[in-house]
């Protein structure tokens, strides 16, 4: 067996003997630690037991179900036999929410989550954590284990609680007493304060991530693609970069800086190679080395748009010399040049079949090009100003078109007839993106916002708001539960296609993930319908912290780089109170 299982098995032991203790004791010791002020437990129970048994006999007169002296003994002979045993076990010394620990926590949920008496030995843990320093690790991790397993800690008093070195994300302690107590270097994303006494706490090295904005462009962030496999992103910028993102977790996974701004980013359908654009130039980068593989050079002015085929051999190119370019992936030569705009060409975009090109331009058409000879199929007239984007649905019957006429216009492929017109943005359209099973089109504007339709009936279904400028580019995720967009506000944001909101992002997505390995989600019916495959829709749906009339005194809350936390706290609905008088003065 090894090591980490046999820890595992030892910690279930030891929690088991709980099991044995009748919980009724666990409260009055807490009490009597407290108003004795005792701060070592074990200490206590070996040398002054006559103080427990005395107070337990007080006690007897309003509670007759209380136990006799024998039983009582028992039970603090049991309680210091498990504070012995896990005052030196693994679990007081180390943090228990690292990814190091995962596969134990996890297994160790699946043998205690439905078992209560253990359940209150770990609140117990939680309480002397208070009293105690021997303590205070083991006590943190049985706090982060009972948000594990969803077990209801609201309403609940957690007064001068000491916790460290954990995390306590998606925790509720809605109208909780959280007076006087202490975290550090704890993570509360997605915590739940709402109505929450907050009085003389000290917080510091405070983990919190709220947004799901990107946060790393300097300038406007004109482009953004997803990976074919969902996990990646990739976006550029007028501050001269290119950044390959982590989707789940929000962080950079490397970052490709140039000396010009670039326009256009698109990525390979097997992810290897990387596509952008800057001044008149096309550059094809190697995703996995992270090194150039070649520089496109051809045109004569800036290129606009960039875009893979599907298969990934050839890359198209729209550019302000009012021609598209054809290239070789493998070699980086040129394969055709297509001319027939009277303006420059800001959008082009490939046919799922790889057989139709389709290209938009400021002289108000659309072109649909056979990409093997070169020969244009269609133009398509209907705008009454430059159109921005192209986009095919994914079965290549319709095409959607973005113009700054303020319309988008949806046409049939095979005629080139339009076939319907979608009004409902008040500036120009930017971009256009059809969801992969073809139901739904999103839509980026220059009116700062973002709009789901209706791709069969053309009716508006939702609009998102979010961006504080210009909408460059929106896009759908391949398995089409999420959205990305990129605006002139310098930001990238992510939106929960299900419920229309954006996603509260989080470094500890995994642990999030963890709680679905629980038996509370395992089995428990009210739950059937999450999505267990999607990480970043369980935390779109969980991790949003709030700290709404929760009531706070003096005290210190700061994150782990010093910032004060009370604005966010108070930007949140939080009533943070100058002095004790004024909470006379609170309707709670």
């Amino acid at each position: 067996m090894s090591c980490e299982k046999e820890q595992e098995v030892e910690l279930y032991k030891v929690l088991a003997l709980s099991k044995d203790v009748d919980e009724v004791v666990l409260p009055i010791l807490i009490y009597i630690l407290k108003t004795k002020r005792i701060q070592e437990c074990l200490e206590f129970l070996s040398q002054d037991q006559n103080k427990f048994l005395q107070e337990i006999e007080r006690q007897k007169g309003e509670n007759l179900s209380l136990l006799d002296k024998e039983q009582t003994e028992k039970n603090i002979k049991r309680i210091m036999d498990i504070l012995k045993k896990i005052r030196d076990h693994k679990f007081n010394k180390q943090n228990y929410s690292l990814d190091d620990n995962e596969e134990i926590k996890n297994d160790l949920i699946l043998q205690i989550s439905w078992d209560k008496k253990i359940i209150e030995f770990l609140k117990y843990l939680v309480h002397l954590t208070a009293l105690d320093d021997t303590y205070i690790q083991c006590g943190s991790n049985s706090l982060h284990l009972l948000i594990q397993m969803k077990v209801d800690l609201r309403e609940q008093s957690f007064e001068n609680i000491r916790i460290r070195d954990t995390s306590l994300v998606g925790g509720n302690f809605v109208r909780c007493n959280l007076n006087g107590s202490e975290l550090d270097n704890v993570d509360i994303s997605g915590m739940n304060l709402n109505q929450a006494q907050l009085f003389n706490c000290k917080w510091k090295n405070i983990k919190i991530h709220e947004l799901n904005k990107l946060d790393g462009h300097g300038g406007n962030v004109n482009s953004v693609c997803f990976s074919s496999d969902g996990k990646s992103l990739v976006s550029c910028s007028y501050d001269n970069s290119i950044i390959l993102w982590d989707v789940n977790t929000g962080k950079k996974k490397f970052r490709i800086r140039i000396k010009e701004a670039v326009k256009s980013v698109s990525l390979s359908t097997n992810n290897s190679t990387l596509a952008f654009s800057s001044r008149e130039f096309v550059y094809l980068w190697n995703v996995k080395t992270t090194k150039q593989k070649a520089k496109l050079g051809g045109h004569s002015s800036a290129v606009w748009s960039v875009n893979f085929s599907l298969d990934g051999t050839t890359l198209a190119s729209g550019s302000g010399d009012k021609s598209i370019r054809l290239w070789d992936v493998q070699t980086g030569k040129q394969k055709a040049k297509l001319d027939g705009h009277s303006n420059w060409v800001s959008s082009v975009n490939f046919s799922p079949d790889g057989t139709t090109l389709a290209s938009g331009s400021n002289d108000n058409s659309i072109h649909l090009w056979n990409f093997k000879t070169g020969q244009q199929k269609f133009k398509l007239n209907g705008h009454s100003n430059c159109v921005n984007s192209v986009c095919f649905s994914h079965d290549g019957i319709t095409l959607a078109s973005g113009s700054a006429d303020n319309s988008i216009r949806l046409w049939n492929v095979r005629t080139g007839q339009q076939k319907q017109i979608l009004n409902g943005h008040s500036k120009q359209i930017n971009s256009l993106c059809f969801s992969p099973d073809g139901t739904t089109l999103v839509s980026g504007s220059s009116d700062n916002s973002i709009v789901l339709w209706n791709a069969q009936t053309g009716q508006q279904q939702s609009q998102l708001k979010g961006h504080c400028d210009c909408i460059n580019t929106v896009c759908f995720s391949p398995n089409g539960t999420t959205i990305a967009s990129c605006s002139d506000d310098k930001s990238i944001r992510l939106w929960d296609v299900q419920t229309k909101s954006e996603i509260k992002s989080s470094d500890k997505y995994k642990e999030i993930e963890g709680y679905m390995k629980t038996p509370f989600f395992q089995y428990n019916h009210y739950l059937e319908n999450v999505n267990t495959n999607v990480p970043i829709l369980l935390i779109s749906q969980t991790l949003t912290f709030q700290v709404r009339n929760a009531l706070i005194l003096q005290g210190q809350f700061s994150n782990y780089l010093g910032l004060d936390l009370l604005p966010l706290f108070k930007s949140k609905g939080s009533c943070i109170l100058d002095n004790q008088i004024e909470l006379n003065k609170i309707d709670y």
